[in-house]
């Protein structure tokens, strides 16, 4: 069996998005060595990955609140003037798309990052599934 330096490697790669194929040529394993490693690991791989992710958000988290602020000023504007208007007049049902579209925005704007443990090590007493996950 490789070194536990070598499966941190992998598991540091593997959260950066290497393929198998080029994490096999990097650190001289196997892929079924490597895809093994995967599943053996993949929940402390999936939790690396979205504390990174949750990582990147926070570095860009200003612009990220200017945009939702912009948005949202978008959105009560184009509200405000649609609640004047006739349903009955044209332009009407382009406020109505753009709300809507504006809405989508935003809602993809929020995202979600999602937190998992294996079922051995979920307290008896909190498990319900195979798999517990945490949204923040």
């Amino acid at each position: 069996m490789k070194d536990q330096e070598t499966l941190a490697q992998f598991i540091a790669l593997r959260v950066q998005g290497w393929t198998f194929d080029r994490i096999s040529q990097a650190l001289k394993v196997s892929k079924p060595v490597l895809i093994d490693w995967s599943r053996q690991h993949q929940f402390h791989i999936q939790n690396l990955q979205a504390v990174e992710l949750e990582a990147l958000a926070d570095k860009h988290l200003s612009s990220r609140q200017l945009r939702w602020q912009q948005l949202g000023g978008s959105l009560s504007r184009v509200e405000a003037e649609l609640a004047k208007r006739d349903l009955a007049e044209v332009p009407t049902a382009r406020l109505i798309t753009l709300a809507s579209s504006l809405r989508a925005e935003a809602t993809r704007e929020t995202g979600s990052l999602r937190f998992t443990a294996a079922l051995k090590d979920i307290p008896r007493e909190q498990y319900v599934e195979n798999v517990m996950d945490w949204q923040v």
